[in-house]
C-alpha cells in the first residue's frame, strides 16, 4: 500500500468524476486515523459528499468524527467563504468611500470567480500555512473532478503573476490591497505542492481506459505545473468468483484488457489496487473495509429489503424530447455517472430520426468527441473551449471597451482581462450562445459536474454586472438566458444518476437547487443498472440486490424515470441504449457497441 506506508503530510485525490476519489480519501483517513495519527479530511469539491459517507454533518471549521478517533474532517463551502470573502473585502471601505463606490465594489464580488478565490483562500490557508493545521500529523484533501482541481492548482501561480504585473489597483475581484495581502500565503500554497517531501498527489482511477487516459492526462498536467510526487491508486478491481457469470468474466475482461494498455506515463508511478465491494463505502465500517479486512460483514447486508420498481428504458423519453422540434436538452449530475454516455445517445437517435442536432459540452474535461466516435450525419460536435473562448472575449472588450479609451486607460483594461476571471466571463458568454442555438434546431449539452455546472447557472443571475463593467452591454443571448432555462417547453434538463447512495443524493441536492432557480428537471435517468441483467457472482448479485432501493428512492423525486443498463467500461458511449434490438442484448447478458 504505498502511499498509505510513506504517507507524507499533505496529501491530495483527485481523478475522473466518478471513479471514487472520495470513498479513497475518506478510507485513507480513518487508516491513518486508526495507526494513531491526528488527521483533518478536507473536501475542495463544491458538490462535496464528505457528510454522507462520514455520516456526520461537517462545516468550514474541523469537526471530530464519531468512531475514528484522531479524525476530524471540513467542507470548504464556496458559497459561504465567498460571502466572507467579499465582506472582508468591502467592509474596510464603508463609512470610508462614497456609497456608490462601495456598491460598485460589491457588484464586483457577485460573478463567479469570486466563489473560486474565496474557496482557493481557504484551501491556501490550510496548505501554504502549517500553522493552521499545526494540530494534525496529515491533511488529506478530498478534491473536485479533474478539470476544477487542476484550475485550482495552477491558481497560485496564475494569480501571483496578476498581482505582480497588475498597478491599476483594482480588478473583478475588488481592490487589489486585499488580494496582494494575500500572495504571500499563495506563494506558500505553491511551494507546498511542489515539494515531494510535504505533498503527494494521488491519482484515482478505474480500471477502465477513458478514466485510464484521464489518469494519464492529469499527471502530464500536474508534471508541467511541477508537481512530480504522484502516485496512482486502480479503485474497484474486479474479479469473478462465479465464471458462469456472462456480465462478471466480460467486466473482469475487460478491466485487465484496459490495465494491459495502462498509458506508459501511468506505469512508472507507484500503485495501489482496491477491490470491488459489494456494498457502498457509507459509514466507518464500510470504509474501514476499503483497506481492511476481506472477510464478509454485517456492513454487506445492511440495506434493506425493497420491492423492485418497474422503470422503463431510456427510448421512451425520446418522443416527448423530440416533441417540440428543437429546444436545449441537458444532461446534469455527479461526476462519473454517465453524463456524456446519455447525451450522446440521445444526440444520435434525434439524429437517425431525421433531426440537426449540436452536441456539446461545458465540461473542462470534455470527451463526447471521444465518446461519439465516427463521424455522425447531422450531428455537429463542439465544445466551448475555454482557452480560445478567453482570448476572443479580451479581444472583443479591447475592440468596444477599450476603444475609446485613451493608453493609460487601454493599459488598465488589458490588466483588468489578464485576471483568471476572465476566463469564467467568457465560458459562460458561450454557454449562453450555444443555448440560444436551440431555437433553431436541437442543441444537447454534457454539462460538467455538479458543482461547476450549478457554478455556471448561478452566474446567469450576476453576469451580467461583470459585462456591463467591462463593456457596457450584455449580449441578446444572455439577457434571455434565465427565461430560456426556466422554460419547460424550450430546456429539458435530465438528471443522470447510479443507483447508489451518493449520486441519488447528490443529484436530489441539485434537483433542489435548481427549483430554486425555477428551473425544473424533465426526468432523472438511473444509469449503469444490473436490474435488466442476469448475475450471479456474489458481488455483482449483491450490487443488484441493493440498486431496488434506489430505484424507489429516485421513483418518489422524479416525475418521469428512465433506466440505462449496465455496459462494459469502453462501449460507455455509442451504445444501442434507445432501441429494441439494444435491449434485447443487454438482456441477454453484455451491452454490445454499436456496428460502425
Amino acid at each position: 500500500m504505498h502511499f498509505l506506508e510513506r504517507a507524507p503530510r499533505n496529501l491530495f485525490f483527485t481523478g475522473k468524476g466518478g471513479v471514487g476519489k472520495t470513498s479513497v480519501a475518506c478510507a485513507t483517513a480513518v487508516e491513518l486515523a486508526g495507526r494513531g495519527r491526528r488527521v483533518l479530511l478536507v473536501s475542495t469539491d463544491p458538490a462535496s459528499n464528505l457528510d454522507e459517507v462520514l455520516e456526520t454533518k461537517l462545516g468550514a471549521e474541523p469537526r471530530s468524527i464519531a468512531g475514528a478517533p484522531g479524525l476530524f474532517a471540513l467542507n470548504i463551502d464556496p458559497e459561504a467563504a465567498a460571502h466572507a470573502y467579499r465582506e472582508r473585502m468591502v467592509g474596510p471601505y464603508r463609512g470610508v468611500l462614497p456609497d456608490a463606490a462601495v456598491r460598485s465594489i460589491e457588484e464586483q464580488l457577485s460573478g463567479a470567480c469570486t466563489v473560486e478565490i474565496a474557496a482557493f483562500d481557504e484551501f491556501s490557508k490550510l496548505l501554504g500555512d502549517e500553522r493552521a493545521t499545526a494540530d494534525f500529523d496529515h491533511v488529506v484533501f478530498d478534491t473536485a473532478p479533474t478539470g476544477h482541481t487542476l484550475r485550482l492548482l495552477e491558481l497560485p501561480a496564475a494569480w501571483t503573476g496578476f498581482l505582480e504585473s497588475n498597478v491599476g489597483g483594482t480588478s473583478c475581484l475588488g481592490p487589489l490591497a486585499g488580494l496582494k495581502a494575500q500572495q504571500a500565503l499563495y506563494d506558500g500554497s505553491r511551494k507546498a505542492l511542489v515539494d515531494g517531501t510535504r505533498t503527494a498527489l494521488v491519482l484515482v482511477s478505474r480500471a477502465e481506459r477513458p478514466s485510464l487516459s484521464e489518469a494519464e492526462r492529469t499527471r502530464g498536467e500536474l508534471a508541467a505545473l511541477g508537481i512530480e510526487r504522484q502516485e496512482l491508486v486502480i479503485n474497484g478491481i474486479f474479479r469473478a468468483q462465479d465464471t458462469r457469470d456472462a456480465v462478471a468474466v466480460g467486466m473482469q475482461r475487460r478491466g485487465e484488457e484496459a490495465l494491459a494498455e495502462m498509458p506508459a506515463g501511468l506505469r512508472t508511478l507507484a500503485r495501489t489496487e482496491v477491490p470491488l465491494l459489494p456494498f457502498g463505502l457509507v459509514g466507518m465500517a464500510a470504509l474501514r473495509r476499503l483497506f481492511g479486512e476481506r472477510t464478509p460483514s454485517a456492513v454487506e447486508s445492511a440495506m434493506p429489503s425493497v420491492p423492485a420498481v418497474s422503470i422503463p428504458p431510456l427510448a421512451q423519453l425520446v418522443p416527448s424530447l423530440e416533441a417540440g422540434g428543437r429546444g436545449v436538452i441537458m444532461t446534469m449530475g455527479k461526476g462519473g455517472v454517465g453524463k456524456t454516455t446519455v447525451a450522446v445517445n440521445i444526440a444520435v437517435e434525434l439524429a437517425r430520426r431525421g433531426h440537426k442536432v449540436h452536441l456539446t459540452t461545458t465540461d473542462p474535461a470534455a470527451h463526447v468527441a471521444e465518446a461519439l466516435g465516427a463521424a455522425v450525419d447531422g450531428i455537429r460536435v463542439s465544445r466551448i473551449d475555454p482557452v480560445l473562448e478567453t482570448r476572443s472575449y479580451s479581444d472583443e472588450v479591447m475592440r468596444t471597451a477599450g476603444a475609446s479609451l485613451d493608453a493609460a486607460g487601454r493599459a488598465l483594461l488589458e490588466e483588468d482581462l489578464r485576471s483568471p476571471c476572465t476566463e469564467e466571463i467568457a465560458v459562460f458568454r458561450a454557454f449562453a450562445r450555444v443555448v440560444d442555438e436551440g431555437e433553431r434546431g436541437f442543441v444537447v449539452i454534457d454539462t460538467a459536474p455538479t458543482g461547476h455546472t450549478l457554478l455556471l447557472l448561478d452566474a446567469a443571475e450576476s453576469y451580467h454586472r461583470e459585462v456591463l463593467r467591462t463593456s457596457g452591454a450584455a449580449p441578446e443571448e444572455v439577457r434571455r438566458l434565465l427565461p430560456r432555462l426556466r422554460d419547460a417547453a424550450f430546456t429539458r434538463i435530465l438528471l443522470v444518476t447510479l443507483p447508489e447512495a451518493t449520486p441519488v443524493h447528490e443529484a436530489a441536492a441539485l434537483q433542489r437547487d435548481l427549483l430554486r432557480a425555477e428551473i425544473r428537471p424533465f426526468a432523472w435517468v438511473v444509469n449503469q443498472s444490473l436490474v435488466p441483467l442476469s448475475v450471479t457472482d456474489p458481488v455483482l448479485a449483491r450490487r443488484r440486490a441493493n440498486e431496488a432501493h434506489f430505484h424507489a428512492e429516485v421513483c418518489d423525486l422524479a416525475s418521469r424515470v428512465a433506466l440505462v443498463p449496465w455496459a462494459l467500461p469502453q462501449a460507455q458511449a455509442r451504445l444501442d441504449l434507445l432501441t429494441a434490438a439494444g435491449l434485447a442484448a443487454c438482456r441477454g447478458g453484455i451491452l454490445s457497441p454499436r456496428a460502425e
